[in-house]
């Protein structure tokens, strides 16, 4: 919800009965009422209440078409490994863990962003429940300690989320399996102790070999497993899949220490050069990996991150590391496929940067999105004021708006945007993400549509409008989306699918003469709006 106060939307109080619904400093709380919970004849006497006049005005449905809401992914990536973002240190207490997370959700909500990418899995672990990993150390400081007193970080991160019209997707590390800045003493249940044969040392981390299979078949039960259980909006995999390449002391480059998986496969007869078979390693697992997504819950997106160059020399201008060759990872290959559902590439340069032009890299990324896509770039903040000014992170944002078939932003990360590194969020609030958004809609999982929601709307003896409203079984809402015009002007607000009640009070002397009400589902298709107009 953008400037509740401002606009004049005044949402309810609170029940005990009802979904407990987030509370920002900026916004009053909202009173929820599902129309299932009442019966048949309270529902009739509502809708009947309609007919009623109430103080000043009453409303009743018209046809006509309120303005298009604005269609743009706004993401945000919040970092668990090495509690770079959230947690923000180990040993936390859970009050104070899920305070922190209400508050990166909180600042989301006021920066006009419509979804995070939550770290879950950083390296072998869970920050979540888990039968097939340890939990993190990054939450307690202990490999293998739940958070005391118990909760679960992401059910409760969906449930805060959804209560604020946030998406929520998790991210998982699908081949990291220690991280170099680890300390607490490793489980029995980690994979590096359960399965020591399929974990590598490699730089001073720990990996699993991509090429084993039993790795991709783990990596796939844990991610299976959180697809089924939770519910999240979206899986997330970033550029990690061989490790970047490090050096020995002598300043040669190491070769990963895969001999075993290698050798196998020369036994059995494979023909492919080591690099090629390496690389078709990582396409299986990714092919894999959206397909079963798909199988689990068509609905959940499948969002990839990669190193923003898939090679030097595409387009021509472009130099630097080579993520084909070095990183076994052919980026263009998964896409061109359609193995993905949105393409963040982590596109971390500025505007006019030689060899590594960001308007240069978007356009190349667009250009080869056969399937269509959402190509949604990644943009890093931590180097504003000291990489580019501001504006160069502005042009960043404008440029991809007007890039055709680039529809949306990530942003790494939570931490600079909330210490306000270079003054971003005053940019995004009054500039560039002023008004609200939705996620644009992902046809190629689905057409279908919610039915169109029932609303009722009267007055109350504050002079506020009470808007209630509902929707036939079906199509699981994601967000509603209620337009509001005052004189000339249009209002656009964006709730989760709690919400089913707000009052409007009148703002400047001006009350609403007309409402619309939109149902957006899970693959982002809306629903016809339905329309009041003042009588």
């Amino acid at each position: 919800m953008v400037g509740a106060q401002a606009s004049g939307v005044k949402p309810g109080t609170v029940r005990a009965d009802d979904a407990c619904l987030c509370q920002p400093p900026f916004v009053s709380t909202l009173r929820v009422i599902s129309f299932p919970r009442y019966r048949w004849w309270t529902a009739l006497l509502l809708m009947l209440s309609l007919a009623i006049p109430a103080f000043s005005a009453t409303y009743q449905p018209v046809e006509l078409k309120p303005p298009a809401v604005q269609r743009e992914f706004r993401g945000l990536w919040i970092a668990a490994v090495a509690n770079i973002d959230w947690p923000s240190q180990k040993g936390l207490s859970s009050a104070d863990q899920q305070k922190e997370l209400r508050d990166l959700l909180d600042l989301a909500v006021k920066m006009n962003l419509n979804a995070i990418i939550l770290q879950m899995r950083p390296a072998g672990d869970a920050l979540y429940a888990s039968k097939l990993e340890p939990w993190s150390e990054y939450l307690t400081g202990q490999m293998g300690k739940p958070p005391e007193p118990y909760y679960d970080p992401l059910d409760f991160a969906v449930e805060e989320a959804h209560k604020r019209g946030l998406e929520l997707h998790a991210w998982f590390n699908p081949y990291r399996a220690r991280h170099t800045g680890a300390k607490s003493p490793v489980t029995s249940n980690h994979i590096s102790q359960t399965r020591p044969d399929l974990v590598k040392r490699y730089g001073g981390y720990l990996w699993l070999d991509p090429s084993e299979p039993a790795v991709q078949e783990h990596t796939l039960n844990v991610i299976r497993d959180v697809v089924r259980r939770y519910d999240i909006d979206g899986v997330h995999i970033d550029d990690y899949f061989y490790p970047y390449k490090v050096k020995d002391a002598k300043g040669n480059l190491m070769e990963f220490p895969d001999e075993v998986s290698w050798a196998r496969y020369q036994k059995s007869g494979g023909k492919m050069l080591r690099d090629d078979w390496r690389r078709e390693s990582v396409n299986t697992f990714v092919e894999k990996l959206y397909r079963m997504i798909k199988t689990e819950k068509s609905w959940v997106k499948f969002g990839i991150s990669p190193f923003g160059i898939w090679r030097p020399g595409y387009p021509k201008e472009v130099k630097g590391l080579d993520a084909y060759k070095d990183l076994y990872a052919d980026s263009r290959k998964w896409l061109e496929e359609g193995w993905c559902d949105y393409y963040t590439p982590q596109l971390y340069w500025g505007v006019s940067e030689l060899g590594q032009s960001y308007p240069l890299l978007l356009d190349w990324w667009v250009s080869i999105n056969k399937q269509n896509r959402h190509i949604w770039p990644g943009n890093n903040l931590d180097k504003i004021e000291t990489k580019w000014p501001l504006s160069d992170f502005q042009q960043q944002i404008e440029l991809t708006r007007k890039q055709k078939g680039s529809t949306g932003n990530v942003f790494w990360h939570s931490k600079p945007l909330a210490a306000n590194k270079g003054k971003v969020q005053e940019l995004l609030m009054n500039r560039l993400y002023s008004e609200n958004s939705l996620v644009p809609a992902s046809p190629w999982l689905s057409q279908s549509t919610p039915a169109r929601p029932k609303l009722i709307a009267q007055n109350n003896s504050a002079g506020e409008v009470e808007l209630r409203w509902s929707i036939e079984p079906g199509d699981p809402v994601q967000n509603w989306v209620l337009q509001l015009k005052r004189g000339n002007s249009w209002e656009t607000h964006v709730y989760g699918s709690a919400v089913t009640r707000v009052n409007v009070r009148p703002m400047n002397g001006k009350g609403v003469d007309v409402i619309a009400l939109t149902a957006v589902n899970r693959y982002g298709n809306a629903s016809a709006p339905i329309v009041f107009a003042k009588q």
